[in-house]
């Protein structure tokens, strides 16, 4: 079959490998992130539909629900996942799917897919979870009753930060409906790629077992840091969520925020100065990434939005890696300094 279909030998065996490690029935690999989240939410809605989704978004995902659905006819309700009673209220009779990301990129809220499944169930609605920055090491939505699990492959699966790539499981009938419009649209994901994504998966499990320890260790550590206003990170006991991540969570994560004093000058300078740690629009990779959401991520937002989501201009959004601790600490003590 044509590899544009996802039907390479390389295409398969990658959709089955996350598919079996997130506890689904099928799988397909796409060309990105973005990729797997649009044509999933592309298959399950049509002109005249509806949507609800949790405010707390990545900002590509957060702009094709605001841009592009509506100008198909989708009208998107967003919500908040922590108010009770939200979901509920947010349902119409023409509501196709619900849609939540856990934890949350960059602020790491992090949010039980399991009452949202219960709400989708009752009314036949699917349910599709992001768990991009979990892994499936730290969280399987699927034993949460999610009936769509999306990941940007870029980021943990691939974990070499060289290799674009999404995948999407689920059951075998909703896989052929996003395959269906791959067939359509063309985000195929390269079967060069695909070898290198199943590379990846290999060393998944050592890899972010050692990414939760040193995160964990650099959370408690930037905690005293007196440039450092504010950790977030739901390892911590301040976390808003960290009863829930205990609970929820395999591990706690790679990913943490810190809150600069001094806002985006301080933060800009701290990023020129780092030596070992890369500054980069990624995360997940074997070597640690920092960003700015406020020039990335959630670019498209202004600076007031930002703040109500909890982006201050300060925050700077660190992807650990699997260096050594003791290297990782000194090259952030003297980029503060």
């Amino acid at each position: 079959m044509y590899s544009r279909y996802g039907t390479n030998p390389n295409q398969v065996q990658v959709g089955a490998r996350v598919a079996s490690l997130e506890g689904m029935e099928a799988g397909l690999a796409l060309g990105s992130g973005m990729a797997a989240i649009s044509l999933t939410i592309l298959s399950l809605v049509e002109a005249g539909d509806h949507l609800v989704s949790s405010e707390k978004l990545y900002g590509a995902t957060l702009a094709f629900m605001t841009e592009e659905l509506p100008r198909r006819g989708v009208e998107v309700t967003f919500v908040d996942p922590n108010q009770e009673g939200a979901w509920e209220a947010a349902l119409r009779p023409r509501t196709r799917l619900l849609y939540l990301e856990t934890p949350t990129n960059p602020t790491l809220r992090v949010l039980d897919p399991e009452p949202v499944a219960r709400i989708a169930r009752e009314r036949g609605i699917p349910l599709a979870v992001d768990a991009t920055f979990a892994s499936p090491v730290n969280l399987r939505p699927a034993e949460r009753g999610a009936d769509l699990v999306i990941h940007s492959a870029t980021k943990y699966l691939g974990g070499h930060s060289d290799l674009i790539g999404g995948v999407v499981v689920g059951a075998k009938e909703g896989i052929e409906g996003v395959r269906g419009l791959l067939r359509l649209y063309g985000p195929a994901l390269d079967p060069h790629a695909a070898w290198l994504l199943d590379r990846g998966i290999r060393t998944l499990d050592v890899r972010v077992q050692r990414q939760n320890r040193n995160a964990l260790e650099l959370a408690r550590w930037f905690a005293g840091i007196p440039e450092v206003e504010g950790v977030v990170y739901p390892g911590l006991p301040d976390h808003p969520d960290h009863d829930l991540a205990s609970r929820l969570l395999d591990g706690y994560g790679g990913m943490l925020g810190i809150v600069l004093r001094g806002g985006a000058e301080s933060a800009d300078q701290m990023c020129r100065r780092l030596r070992l740690a890369a500054v980069a629009p990624s995360l997940g990779g074997v070597e640690t990434l920092v960003s700015l959401p406020r020039l990335t991520s959630h670019r498209s937002l202004s600076s007031a939005e930002r703040a109500r989501a909890g982006i201050d201009d300060g925050f700077v959004r660190i992807s650990v890696g699997i260096e050594g601790l003791d290297d990782l600490r000194a090259d952030f003590l003297q980029s503060l300094s």
